[in-house]
């Protein structure tokens, strides 16, 4: 096993203790968590610590490794991004009524209030641009490269089990590993991380809206 792979597998082991032990002794957040400043704050001092590690680890291995490449095609990225888009829609859509995942995710504002905009911009950002960024580099870039060598399927199953586990979710471990899973096989087909960033960053801002209609 090469020290990149286990590099990787002790920064995704220390994620998923941390967040598990986070949520055993916190519970789930609070239904106000996008309108505090604390969490955005929080999220982006996590993810700049998250983004120098992945970026030390990933030292020596070329752009094509990582995926920070163009796709083979954008057209059939996209094609290929809507179709297992459809697919975790129909899957997040099926499993809510059970598990509740967004709500466990804090993802359920109680109501929209306007003298907050300026916090829950500040959290959308996190969630929309930041959170895609950093995790699918994570994930689908030094992790898909460190795992590739065992083939593609470990590669997709790998990250995508790594990727729903690092939430540190019980309800939200499925729908989490289903969407990590999805985004697996697009970096696979398309051999490029960007669109699954795209269809990372589109899937958080369409659930962020969608918390409002609930």
């Amino acid at each position: 096993m090469n020290r990149k792979l286990v590099a990787w597998l002790a920064l995704v082991g220390t994620l998923i203790a941390l967040n598990y032990a986070t949520r055993i002794a916190e519970g789930k957040p609070p239904r106000d968590a996008l309108y505090q400043y604390s969490v955005a704050i929080g999220g982006l001092i996590l993810y700049a610590v998250v983004l120098g590690i992945v970026l030390r680890i990933a030292r020596g291995l070329s752009h094509e490794q990582l995926g920070l490449r163009p796709p083979v095609s954008w057209m059939s990225a996209f094609w290929l991004a809507l179709g297992l888009i459809v697919v975790v829609v129909i899957a997040e859509f099926a499993l809510e009524p059970l598990l509740h995942a967004s709500r466990e995710q804090g993802l359920e504002p109680p109501r929209w209030n306007p003298a907050k905009e300026v916090p829950f911009a500040l959290n959308a950002a996190v969630l929309v641009i930041v959170d895609p960024f950093v995790e699918e580099l994570t994930f689908r870039g030094l992790g898909f490269a460190v795992l590739s060598r065992y083939g593609a399927f470990v590669a997709v199953a790998g990250t995508g089990v790594a990727f729903a586990a690092a939430h540190g979710l019980v309800a939200g471990f499925l729908p989490l590993l289903i969407f990590g899973v999805a985004i697996g096989v697009l970096r696979w087909r398309t051999e490029s991380v960007f669109p699954g960033m795209l269809f990372h960053a589109c899937f958080n801002g369409a659930a962020l809206g969608l918390a409002f209609i609930r």
